[in-house]
């Protein structure tokens, strides 16, 4: 097997109709700020970032087609330091200010997330990892209004109940590091495994 050159997801570019509002939701919601703007081919386009080291993390583009009830995203999903259910909590709150709608909390066992729709529909999902990883999909509601303690309790009851497989996300993330450096090492690990078929 070829293991491509390493590739990072860097940013997503999403249509939108009215760039104004759509600017102004990713900006007080996420926190990016404006890195560039202009017009190719009679379309707006708005970069924004938060990180110094990516010029855009999101880009918006003038010329979306779907209509309201058509989805053309699955979800953008936004990920938080681990454990902090602070401030998914404020995240939830503020997306609700700034006009999300369908606002949905979900344990995923593997992760504490809230998934909502911006202005325009598109799905967002902001989430923050747990300390256990766990067979997906699994799903279980989430109260956001429980106590970290109670979340953390209930999370971990519920896999041991439920979850068809579950580890500390630690023993999870070695057996997927060796998968990966087992991958990259095919081409040396053939030619140097000794031959069973004998002289031809």
């Amino acid at each position: 097997m070829t293991v491509p050159p390493p590739a990072r997801l860097t940013h997503v570019g999403l249509y939108v109709n009215d760039m104004g509002a759509m600017v102004a939701f990713y900006t007080e919601l996420l926190g990016l700020v404006v890195t560039d703007r202009g017009e190719l081919f009679g379309r707006e386009l708005t970069f924004l970032s938060r990180d110094p080291g990516e010029h855009h993390q999101l880009v918006l583009v003038t010329g979306r087609r779907a209509p309201e009830d058509v989805a053309v995203l699955s979800q953008l999903s936004f990920r938080l330091d681990d454990e902090d259910l602070s401030a998914l909590r404020w995240f939830a709150r503020r997306a609700e200010q700034l006009g999300a709608r369908d606002m949905d909390p979900r344990n995923h066992g593997n992760s504490w997330s809230v998934y909502f729709l911006d202005p325009e529909g598109n799905r967002l999902e902001i989430y923050t990892s747990t300390p256990w990883y766990v067979s997906q999909p699994w799903r279980e509601p989430l109260d956001l209004e429980d106590s970290d303690a109670v979340i953390r309790s209930t999370t971990r009851h519920l896999i041991e109940q439920t979850a068809t497989a579950w580890s500390p996300v630690d023993e999870w993330t070695a057996v997927v590091a060796a998968q990966l450096a087992s991958a990259e090492r095919p081409s040396t690990a053939r030619a140097t495994q000794p031959s069973t078929e004998g002289p031809q």
